[in-house]
């Protein structure tokens, strides 16, 4: 099974934050907003951050693709000490 691809997963956490905001507003409840708000933005910093570790470890950052462990461990060092 292959994995779920960046943009289908940013996708569903704008789906879900987009309805939870909705309801928050038609509610009127300005202080929820801002938390969603607040919350989303957070969240989709994780999930970038999780999706990159996650395409240094299957060989997707590098030129070359890293097959074994050591390598896959090797370019998620490089990739932490690039952010």
């Amino acid at each position: 099974m292959s994995p779920r691809s960046r943009d289908r997963i940013l996708d569903n956490l704008d789906a879900i934050y987009r309805e939870a905001y909705e309801r928050a507003r038609q509610a009127g409840d300005a202080a929820r907003m801002a938390d969603l708000d607040a919350s989303y933005q957070r969240e989709q910093l994780i999930l970038e951050v999780l999706l990159d570790v996650r395409d240094a470890l299957a060989g997707r950052s590098d030129s070359s693709p890293s097959t074994s462990t050591i390598e896959k461990l090797q370019a998620l060092k490089k990739f932490a000490k690039l952010k």
